[in-house]
This record gives structure tokens, C-alpha cells and sequence, in this order.
């Protein structure tokens, strides 16, 4: 059983290292697959890294236990109206932002409008387009206070109208992009009003302390609700690309939480540290984006079938990954509610699909006279490294050449937003237990459908069903919305995720769920 727990230096009086034995069960380590872009909840650049900082650090109208079940958070209790349009929030009463000033619906107001500001951008700001005119101010063709949200009731009453019953609403809340922002120092500072030094939050925790590509480090919130119920007094969260390394500095007791780890390394985990290793199944997709904007070669269809016939999902499931994710034919993953799973229609006689692969290309013009050359890019990680080159050997028999780039997480997907590749490596997890969660990185103009892929077909689906009231009618649209993009060779879909956790064993507070979601709220450390 390895050191969980960081050894105390032997020089140390014993009445010394009981009170750091003290400290220490007081703080949480744990390392963390990127960077934050920033702790304004609109400029995060999507990684899942990045939502385990601002959970802890924000608290939205509700909150997550640790099971994933939703629990009232800044809101106490809700109303919606008979026709599904219109749910009103009574504020929680005493709740506070960092610096002691008032949690009001005036900052939920402000943080929804924020978000969907298009001064700023936002990559996520479509996941609140549920909600009346929030399209049309995110464009710009309507101004901010348009949004169908207010505040009542002197801030004790949060009010929002959608353009249409939306299933999955109060789960979309759990998300970042429903977060508040605080109104009164955005009023003060400006656009510093995320800075360490001006910054107020409103969750268990409050960051007092960033140091570039290494580590932020957030302690108790004083001022929060619950924080007599809260036992941890710091995070801290490192930033830990090299999951090798990452599984050496949790040995050595320096983590007590390590958000991923190598797939190679999952057996020799489980013999060696059985009770410290997780897997679980998880709402995700592991997927090659295809750059379908103009001039580029992935923009002819011919060329994205052959890639998507040449990929063999299973080898790489089972050979390259060791059976630490599942092979997958489709963008939404198994285990969505109310989904039935869609496919590509590829075949499975191997020889036959590199046949007409080649053909394929043969047809888009490429061959020996005229290779197809494709930049790939992919972000920083032995596993994402081995799946590449896994893919660059699949299609090199096509004649295909491949240059590949990596960079770290954060400029990886900039880069990819904007435009820069042929294939790039993404993988997206579920915000909220639904198929339009994943469908919609797919709708013309979001920004997180790095392809800038288009179809008009597609998107009219995606609208339909979001005005569609019965359950079962919205699943079929749904469902043909993902056929509709998977017979359009869209993306390259590659496997479906598991998630992998190593966590200390002398923690309580962490359950597996299908989100991987883990509010260190819940946290606690026994010695």
C-alpha cells in the first residue's frame, strides 16, 4: 500500500507533526489534465479540467451530490408554469459572495447576460439558447436586456422564460454557463473583476493563489452557506498533462486525486494499487474532428468516408488502448437517456472498406501523382500521441500523408477554433444527460463545432426538437438528426469513454457517476 499521505521530515517534534498531520487531512491535492483559461466562467476555453475548478469555486442555481443527483444550491426551491416556459427561483436567504456581499438574482442576470455578451465571445454561451431573445443577443441582433431573465423582488426572486419546454433544463444548470458573476465588483473593476486580487466567489471555495501551467490553489469560503458542513480548507490543483508522471507524484502521496490516467498503465494500476483505482462508465466521446470550411480537403465528403472507413475502431480499443474505452460508430455515447444509439454504415469485411477507400480518393483526385496530405493535431498526451500515429498507419496503405502536431491542451483547441488543421483530435463529455448536448457541437455557428461543420437539414432537426414537446417524438428527430450527420461523414468517431480516477482510499465524499463530476464540497480526508 503506497504513502497516501506526504511523509513528515523526521527532523519534526512529534507535537509538530501531529498539527501537520492536522493540515494535511484539511487539504485536497489534485491533479488536473489542463489549465484554466479563466475564472470568468464565459472565457473557459471547454476543458473538462477547468469545470472541476469553477464548480468548486461557483455555485449555480442548483449544485451536484456526490452521486450526480441535483440538489437545490443558490436557489432553495423552483416553480414552472403549466405550458413548461417559465420557472421561477426563490433566492437562498443569507447566501454570500466571498467578500461578504449578498448572492441576489441580480448576479444571475448579470452572469447569463455575460455569458451571452457577444463582446465576449463565449464558446459555451449557445448552451443557454433555451432561454427567450439569448440567441439573438449572442449575435448581436438584440441587446442584453432582452434576455428572458429577471430579477424580483428586490434579488430574492430569479425569473427565466424559454423559447419552449425544455427536458433537460434544470440539469443545464449544473453547468458553468448558468453561473452567477458577481455584479458589484464586475461594476467596480471592470474587465479585472476576474483577478485574484478583485475576485469574489460564491461556491465552497475561493482561489487566493495562481501560478501559470503548475498549480491554483483555492481555501475554504468563509462566507459560504454550507461551510460549517464543509471539511476541507484548501485545494489544490495541479496542472498534470503527463499522466505518467501524474501516477508518481499520487504514489508518492503528493496527489490524493489524479483525473485521469494512461490506459497502458490501467492493469499494472490495478495490481498494484487496487483500492486507489477507478474506472467507471462515463457519458463521453473520444472523436476526430473534420475541418470542413472551404479549400480543405476534408471538405469533400468523398475524402471523410474513406477516413472514417479506414479507422479500426476496434484495434484501437482493444490493441492500443488495452479495452480502457470502448470503439464506437457513433457521436452520442451508450447510456443516454431516451436515446437509442445511431451508426455509420461502414461494414465490417475490412479488405472491402480499404477498397473502397481508395476508390474514394481516387475519385476526390488523389493518388500517387497527387498524395492527399492532412495536418493532424492533437493535444499533449502519450495516450492521444499512440491513438494518432495508431490512425496515421491506418490510412498510410490509402496513400495518405500525415503530418502531426501537438500542443498543450489550452492552445490545442484555440488552434482548432480556429481553423488550423485537417483532423484534430476532440473528445467531449456530457454537460447534461441528453443526445442534444452532444448533437448541437455539430449546429452551424456554435462555438465549440470546431469543423465549422453545416448542414441545413441537420440544423432544422436540432430546431424541431427543441420545440417538440413529447418525449418520445423528440427522440426520433433526434436520432435522425445523428444518422442525418453520420451518413454525412461529419466527424470521425472513435471510441467512447470510461472514466479513470486514481483516488486516495482514506477519502470520503467521491462516488463514480456517469458525469465524473466531484464537488470537493464533499470532500473529506480520514487519517
Amino acid at each position: 500500500m503506497p504513502n497516501f499521505r506526504r511523509s513528515l521530515l523526521s527532523v519534526l517534534t512529534l507535537s509538530t507533526s501531529l498539527l501537520a498531520t492536522t493540515l494535511q487531512a484539511q487539504t485536497l491535492d489534485i491533479g488536473v489534465m489542463g489549465e484554466l483559461a479563466s475564472f470568468d466562467a464565459s472565457q473557459v476555453s471547454g476543458g473538462v479540467w477547468e469545470s472541476q475548478v469553477l464548480m468548486d469555486v461557483y455555485e449555480g442555481l442548483v449544485k451536484k451530490a456526490p452521486d450526480g443527483e441535483i440538489l437545490p444550491g443558490m436557489a432553495t426551491d423552483w416553480k414552472v408554469s403549466d405550458d413548461g416556459k417559465t420557472y421561477t427561483f426563490q433566492m437562498r436567504d443569507g447566501a454570500k459572495w466571498s467578500d461578504g456581499e449578498p448572492v441576489t438574482a441580480e448576479d444571475f442576470v448579470f452572469g447569463w447576460r455575460n455569458m451571452l455578451d457577444p463582446e465576449n465571445a463565449s464558446k459555451y454561451a449557445y448552451m443557454l439558447y433555451p432561454v427567450v431573445n439569448a440567441k439573438a443577443v449572442n449575435v448581436g441582433d438584440e441587446p442584453l436586456d432582452t434576455l428572458g431573465v429577471k430579477s424580483l423582488n428586490d434579488g430574492r426572486t430569479f425569473e427565466v422564460t424559454l423559447n419552449s419546454p425544455t427536458p433537460y433544463f434544470i440539469q443545464l444548470l449544473t453547468h458553468y454557463t448558468a453561473y452567477p458573476a458577481p455584479k458589484h465588483t464586475a461594476e467596480k473593476y471592470g474587465k479585472q473583476w476576474v483577478k485574484l486580487d478583485n475576485i469574489a466567489t460564491n461556491g465552497a471555495f475561493k482561489p487566493t493563489a495562481w501560478v501559470s501551467q503548475s498549480r491554483i490553489t483555492a481555501v475554504k469560503n468563509p462566507q459560504y452557506y454550507d461551510a460549517d458542513e464543509v471539511t476541507l480548507e484548501q485545494v489544490n490543483y495541479h496542472t498534470t498533462e503527463d499522466r505518467n508522471a501524474g501516477i508518481s507524484r499520487f504514489r508518492a502521496g503528493e496527489f490524493d486525486i489524479l483525473r485521469d490516467y494512461p490506459s497502458s498503465r490501467y492493469q499494472w494500476l490495478k495490481d498494484n494499487l487496487p483500492d486507489a483505482t477507478r474506472m467507471a462508465p462515463y457519458l463521453g466521446s473520444y472523436y476526430y474532428v473534420l475541418n470542413h470550411r472551404e479549400g480543405r480537403p476534408t471538405a469533400d465528403k468523398r475524402v471523410r468516408e474513406a477516413l472514417n472507413l479506414a479507422a479500426r475502431r476496434n484495434v484501437i480499443s482493444k490493441q492500443i488502448m488495452a479495452s480502457t474505452f470502448l470503439p464506437s460508430q457513433s457521436f452520442v455515447p451508450k447510456g443516454t437517456d431516451n436515446y437509442d444509439v445511431q451508426s455509420m454504415a461502414l461494414g465490417e469485411d475490412k479488405d472491402a472498406r480499404m477498397a473502397k477507400a481508395k476508390q474514394l480518393l481516387e475519385e476526390a483526385g488523389y493518388g500517387p501523382s497527387n498524395p492527399l496530405n492532412l495536418r493532424l493535431r492533437y493535444n499533449t498526451s502519450d495516450e492521444h500521441k499512440k491513438i494518432a500515429v495508431a490512425m496515421a498507419a491506418m490510412w498510410r496503405p490509402l496513400g495518405i500523408n500525415v503530418e502531426m502536431v501537438n500542443s498543450e491542451a489550452t492552445v490545442h483547441y484555440q488552434t482548432i477554433a480556429q481553423g488550423d488543421f485537417d483532423v484534430a483530435r476532440a473528445g467531449w463529455i456530457a454537460d447534461y444527460n441528453d443526445a442534444e448536448n452532444f448533437l448541437t457541437l455539430l449546429k452551424s455557428g456554435v462555438g465549440n463545432n470546431y469543423g465549422a461543420y453545416s448542414n441545413p437539414e441537420f440544423d432544422a432537426l436540432l430546431e424541431k426538437a427543441s420545440t417538440t414537446l413529447g418525449a418520445d417524438e423528440r427522440k426520433k428527430i433526434l436520432e435522425q438528426a445523428e444518422q442525418l450527420a453520420l451518413d454525412d461523414y461529419a466527424l470521425v468517431p472513435l471510441l467512447y469513454y470510461v472514466s479513470r480516477n486514481l483516488v486516495n482510499p482514506e477519502m470520503t465524499g467521491w462516488e463514480d457517476n456517469v458525469s465524473d463530476d466531484h464537488p470537493s464540497r464533499w470532500i473529506s480526508i480520514e487519517e
